[in-house]
């Protein structure tokens, strides 16, 4: 199905682009954390410039992989298997949560933007659902016989 195949290729390059500005925004936070020496109740500042390199670094590596699962169903046309699909369903959850912070704390234009990649996601995990047409999924063997 051409659908399913533009939408998860779609999501690869939204999350590849997220991934980055995330990793960008980090290495701007932690900059400015180690060159103006903040400091939240007396923590080392050192060592929050440096958990928040850290925490850029994870974020971003957990979205390209995700955009890689998704490149990797869109290319071949195969749904996620299980763990795949468990990383996915854990991006999304992820969205859901910034997309309810971002309301409040960076208004409605982020809001959108990151319910776009959580729709994305989503839609790319129902578009991939299980059935029982005999389709495989992406790591599963099918037995063959009668």
């Amino acid at each position: 199905m051409l659908l399913r195949r533009i939408v998860a290729g779609l999501a690869a390059i939204v999350l590849v682009a997220e991934a980055a500005v995330l990793v960008l925004v980090h290495v701007v936070l932690g900059r400015t954390t180690a060159n103006q020496s903040m400091s939240i109740a007396g923590s080392d500042p050192d060592v929050m410039s440096k958990a928040t390199y850290a925490l850029g670094a994870v974020m971003g590596a957990f979205l390209l992989l995700c955009a890689v699962l998704l490149a990797v169903a869109a290319v071949r046309d195969l749904g996620p298997g299980r763990v795949a699909r468990v990383v996915l369903i854990a991006a999304a959850v992820v969205h859901g949560v910034l997309g309810a912070l971002a309301v409040g704390l960076a208004g409605w234009g982020v809001f959108a933007a990151v319910m776009l990649i959580f729709c994305l996601i989503v839609l790319s995990l129902t578009l991939y659902a299980v059935r029982g047409t005999g389709e495989g999924r992406l790591g599963e063997v099918t037995p063959t016989g009668p």
